[in-house]
């Protein structure tokens, strides 16, 4: 098939290794348009993930509109900050597309594949989430996500697109669920990320994780996603990946912040995007607007928003109130 990719980074990039290796051919664009030229004539993207070889055969465009013409399917693997101008560029397009994006807007609360829809009201939107740390699904170790649609034929066809042995996928009816806890457990990889770098053990990283799921929960029910879902790929899964591996960019932004480097300092030398860092603020916008209480994410806005140091968002959130777990 012929297969549009928006978005070059390095989970795109492995999305692409993936589709190329089945013989797919993909058109590709990222705003970064001298490393696409330099990926696509090398077959290796050594700035988003150094020491994988994608293998050839991408043809790079230099606009967004130009890479989805008389494409059979399109991928958007672009930061959640650029989802706005990729639906944009793919106005017109009625064909089926996935998000891989992990985030939440927050002037409207919308997940990336529902801002998708609302742009392209006759595409076939999909969202692909899970445990899915892009240097390992590049080099084959085993993986399993899952895609989520309202409609079953375009979760399917998704599936169908993605799946191989080393990449198992799974469909879900509940995109809203997939795709909340997808962006919501980066919020609390930040904080398992400031437990490390403040030097705390174990006992404190579970109980974070534990509460971290019934945060997400009880936001991603409010707004309508099925609880079930918290407890799969998108919700458990990826919570525990991200807030556990040293390759998550989340808990790394949290481990740095708690070990007392200056937040702008960490966000000027990332090359890729924290995704946690805008979600923070959406997320607490939203559980302010469903009057949904989520301490361990007020915690996290209060160091990366208004400089609270992180020791003391520590001891305010042990300081609550004791309460029937929950």
């Amino acid at each position: 098939m012929k297969i549009a990719l928006l978005g070059a980074g390095a989970w795109g990039s492995a999305l692409a290794k993936l589709l190329r290796a089945d013989g797919h051919q993909l058109t590709v664009w990222d705003h970064d348009s001298a490393n696409l030229r330099a990926v696509a004539a090398t077959g290796r993207n050594e700035k988003y993930l150094p020491g994988v070889e994608i293998g050839p055969g991408l043809t790079p465009v230099e606009r967004p509109e130009a890479a989805w013409p008389g494409s059979d399917a399109v991928l958007v693997a672009v930061p959640s900050k650029g989802i706005r101008a990729a639906a944009a560029a793919l106005s017109g397009y009625t064909g089926p597309v996935l998000s891989v994006t992990k985030g939440i807007e927050y002037e409207t609360g919308l997940t990336m594949s529902a801002i998708l829809q609302s742009a392209l009201p006759g595409a076939r939107v999909a969202a692909l989430s899970g445990p899915t740390l892009a240097p390992e699904v590049a080099r084959g170790v085993p993986t399993a996500a899952v895609t989520a649609s309202t409609d079953e034929n375009t979760a399917f066809f998704f599936q169908q697109l993605l799946h191989r042995p080393t990449f198992r996928i799974y469909t879900s009816p509940d995109p809203r669920g997939v795709e909340l806890g997808g962006a919501l457990k980066n919020v609390i990889a930040i904080a398992a990320g400031l437990n490390d770098g403040l030097g705390f053990g174990d006992n404190s990283k579970a109980a974070l994780v534990t509460r971290g799921i019934a945060e997400m929960r009880r936001l991603g029910v409010a707004c309508g996603a099925r609880p079930e879902t918290f407890s799969g790929l998108s919700g458990l899964g990826d919570l525990v990946v991200t807030c556990f591996s040293p390759l998550s960019r989340n808990r790394t932004l949290g481990e740095r912040l708690g070990r007392g480097e200056r937040l702008e300092s960490i966000l000027a030398s990332s090359v890729s995007v924290a995704e946690g860092y805008p979600t923070v603020r959406a997320a607490r916008a939203l559980a302010r607007q469903k009057a949904v209480p989520v301490p361990i994410m007020d915690e996290v806005y209060a160091v990366l928003y208004e400089a609270k140091p992180p020791a003391e968002a520590v001891r305010d959130l042990l300081a609550r109130v004791s309460k029937p777990e929950d």
